[in-house]
């Protein structure tokens, strides 16, 4: 993601646009929630998308400053002041062409969010975890695919997220037309499998990977929590 940083030339502008693409709904969510008005949300986070393209701030996401996440928080704290500051009645987003961002959907999502009082900051870390873990689920899953797993995939998915029993085996190892163990072995490379994705994605957003074990840890703290 870092890549979208590098100014110029077609890696930067294909990095940015997978940014927008995997990444815009935990920015949406947290100005939704700071922005009462749905449709001054989406003007907001669109334009800020723009900005970001504009003004090439992804320059600055220095990996030696620490993690991406942070960086896009903050980058957009200071966009949003800015605007507020402003207060013009000029259309936000400069007259460019949007960015391909599905708002209907994005406000959706948003309105089956937990109405309790989480903050903007904590319901933004718990949307970018869980966005992430969206991004890992596929990737296994193309993985599967190609490798024709695709059925094994969806017997034992679940095994990824909650402690399986006897019985959730038996019933994958008779739709997958093998035996319990091997429905259990097979369950154990894929939770292997799915680990070491997520650690890809998390290294790919932190200065070092050193920083990586912590940042796992931080993540899955405000998952739990939520």
């Amino acid at each position: 993601m870092l890549a979208a940083g590098d100014i110029g030339g077609h890696e930067a502008t294909t990095a940015l646009a997978r940014l927008c693409e995997t990444y815009w709904y935990p920015l949406y969510v947290y100005v939704r929630r700071r922005v009462g008005n749905v449709h001054d949300a989406q003007d907001l986070t669109q334009a800020f998308f723009c900005h970001l393209l504009e003004k090439q701030s992804l320059a600055r996401a220095d990996r030696a400053r620490g993690r991406f996440r942070t960086f896009l928080i903050t980058a957009l704290n200071n966009f949003l002041t800015n605007e507020w500051e402003k207060q013009t009645t000029e259309k936000r987003g400069g007259g460019k062409a949007p960015l391909s961002l599905d708002f209907d959907a994005g406000e959706s999502r948003y309105q089956i969010e937990p109405s309790h009082a989480l903050t903007p900051e904590t319901l933004y870390d718990r949307r970018w975890v869980l966005t992430m873990l969206d991004q890992v689920l596929e990737r296994l899953r193309n993985e599967l695919a190609q490798a024709g797993k695709q059925t094994q995939f969806e017997q034992l998915k679940e095994t990824l997220v909650a402690k399986p029993t006897d019985a959730d085996y038996e019933r994958a190892a008779e739709a997958l037309g093998i035996s319990p163990a091997a429905a259990r072995q097979a369950a154990y490379r894929m939770r292997k499998r799915y680990r070491q994705l997520f650690r890809q994605e998390v290294a790919r957003t932190v200065a070092d990977e050193e920083d990586v074990d912590d940042e796992i840890g931080r993540l899955l703290e405000t998952l739990g929590g939520s």
